[in-house]
């Protein structure tokens, strides 16, 4: 199993940190190039279109910060 896939497939946890302010990252784009940036929910929706251009992959789990009840 690769470096990506191992990514794409594990969720992000408190320990991933924004790569912009240090929050909590709830967004990690897998680049075409073979890095990754990871996001709060916050700046995952500010930069969500450039990251469309540039990203191989997506993983958006902001969900998790709605309230079930």
């Amino acid at each position: 199993m690769n470096e990506q896939v191992i990514l794409e497939s594990t969720p992000l946890n408190a320990l991933d940190r924004c790569d912009r302010c240090g929050a909590q990252a709830y967004v990690r784009a897998i680049l075409l190039n073979g890095g990754e940036l990871l996001f709060c929910a916050h700046h995952g929706k500010e930069y969500a279109e450039k990251l469309k251009v540039v990203a191989a992959k997506i993983q958006d789990e902001s969900e998790k910060l709605v309230e079930s009840k």
